[in-house]
């Protein structure tokens, strides 16, 4: 399934897109970046989605290191934030626009505490399995960095990647609950925010002997 309408923003959301994500109590959230080292690589785009399917896609420009409407949206208490891999992501929002997200629902740690007959859980095996639908992730390794020439392929796999996860956080949360888990998930992702100050500040893993 695509996504043939969403709202695209240079640097952050406006007021009116702000107020509406705001009213509701969870919305799904994806970065783009020019790679996976938060401290050398540009977040290039953020992607947020509603239970209501208003998609809207936040371009970054270069040496923007404030979006005071993400800001206040991403810190807003009571909007759970639902990533996949959320450890990337909150990680990427902290070095380059110094957003503190809470609260944070994990699809990917969700899935590892709750799927334990596979391997595979990345994107595109989850939403396969829970939706049914199989994305398209063609665009996943391409150029993000020029924002004002992204392609309309590249916007609409920004958008696909967060239009299933609130769907998918429902169904996962009922299988937390059911292999009695949740409360377990619940603590790992209070942990998040540490484990990514321990990212930023260059710790690899402070719990090996």
């Amino acid at each position: 399934m695509e996504i043939k309408d969403f709202r695209v923003f240079d640097n952050d959301l406006d007021a009116e897109t702000l107020s509406q994500y705001l009213s509701t109590d969870s919305i799904a959230v994806d970065t783009e970046t020019m790679g996976l080292i938060p401290r050398r690589d540009r977040l290039c785009l953020v992607q947020i989605c509603d239970r209501s399917d208003l998609v809207s896609i936040v371009k970054i420009g270069q040496g923007i290191t404030n979006a005071p409407h993400l800001r206040q949206l991403m810190e807003a208490t009571s909007v759970t934030k639902i990533f996949h891999y959320a450890r990337f992501d909150v990680g990427m929002m902290l070095a380059h626009l110094g957003i503190q997200t809470q609260p944070i629902f994990c699809t990917k740690i969700a899935s590892k505490l709750a799927r334990t007959y596979t391997d595979r859980h990345g994107l595109k095996e989850l939403i396969k399995e829970l939706e049914g639908v199989e994305l398209d992730k063609t665009s996943q390794s391409s150029d993000w960095g020029n924002v004002q020439a992204l392609s309309a392929a590249q916007l609409q796999y920004a958008a696909n990647d967060v239009r299933y996860l609130i769907s998918v956080r429902q169904k996962l949360i009922h299988m937390l609950k059911r292999e009695q888990r949740y409360e377990l998930a619940q603590s790992s992702f209070a942990y998040l925010p540490t484990l990514v100050d321990l990212d930023l500040l260059g710790y690899s893993d402070i719990f090996n002997h």
